[in-house]
């Protein structure tokens, strides 16, 4: 097996839920189990290294939420433009990524100062490489404009409505030969009749079940796709259409509100 692309991955060293920052966490301070996280990062990590190269960004005490790495910011090519985050309790990861994309050799973009953009919760290249953007309760909408400018390409813009997937990763899930996953019920209406017109019926849309098991935070790996849970119909669904589907117990860091996906980040 050739392995043709990079995934940045962080240590769950100082994982915890210790603050409410989605829905997810609510009451769910307090209750991770560490050394069973440890043991489910530790399978989801052996399981794409053997898909993919793994690069590792050190874990910092104090910010729980590195490891959730999807947040770092967004790649394109050797650029990067480093997340901003929200929530002041995230607010110390920017400068850990910052670092180590330079270290790295990346040119680092900056969007306008008091811009909020979280990296590739909010931005997934599709098969075709389109650029799709969230917006809502993590990314303004403002952010769409600067990143299209900054990285010179065209974009695809969504709304996400629903505080639970609060970002577009946990909503959507571009996946190889021009398929994607979606859950109806977290865009706006303008936002669903843009992803039935782009992908037709290559869209699968998800059943609440699936979407409450993060079915759409899936690391797709060619024609593997890597996620926590998926209902008998979806895994149907996804085997006709040519994939193989991998589950893996991600379920301490649901209590979270991330899944597969937000543990990684192609770079």
């Amino acid at each position: 097996m050739v392995l043709n692309k990079t995934l940045l991955m962080c240590k769950p060293d100082y994982f915890e839920v210790s603050y409410e920052i989605n829905p997810w966490m609510h009451d769910n301070i307090g209750k991770v189990d560490q050394a069973k996280a440890s043991l489910q990062w530790q399978h989801l990590h052996d399981t794409l290294a053997a898909r993919a190269n793994i690069k590792l960004i050190t874990a910092q005490p104090g910010l729980p939420d590195m490891v959730f790495t999807a947040n770092a910011g967004l790649v394109h090519k050797q650029t990067v433009i480093v997340s901003t985050f929200r929530h002041v309790q995230r607010h110390g990861e920017s400068a850990h990524y910052d670092a180590f994309f330079r270290h790295e050799g990346y040119v680092i973009k900056s969007l306008q100062s008091g811009t909020t953009f979280e990296g590739a919760g909010d931005a997934l290249f599709d098969g075709s490489g389109r650029l799709w953007l969230g917006s809502g309760p993590r990314s303004d909408v403002c952010a769409h404009s600067e990143i299209a400018q900054a990285l010179e390409i065209a974009i695809h813009a969504v709304h996400l409505v629903n505080p639970r997937w609060y970002h577009l990763d946990t909503a959507f899930c571009p996946l190889s030969a021009g398929y994607a996953l979606a859950y109806e019920k977290a865009f706006s209406p303008e936002s669903i009749a843009l992803i039935r017109q782009q992908f037709g019926d290559k869209a699968i849309w998800i059943s609440d079940e699936d979407a409450h098991n993060f079915a759409c935070n899936a690391v797709c790996l060619d024609h593997d796709i890597v996620l926590y849970r998926a209902s008998p119909a979806l895994q149907n669904a996804l085997q006709q259409c040519g994939f193989n589907v991998i589950e893996t117990d991600v379920s301490e860091f649901i209590k979270s509100g991330g899944s597969c996906k937000c543990m990684t980040l192609e770079i």
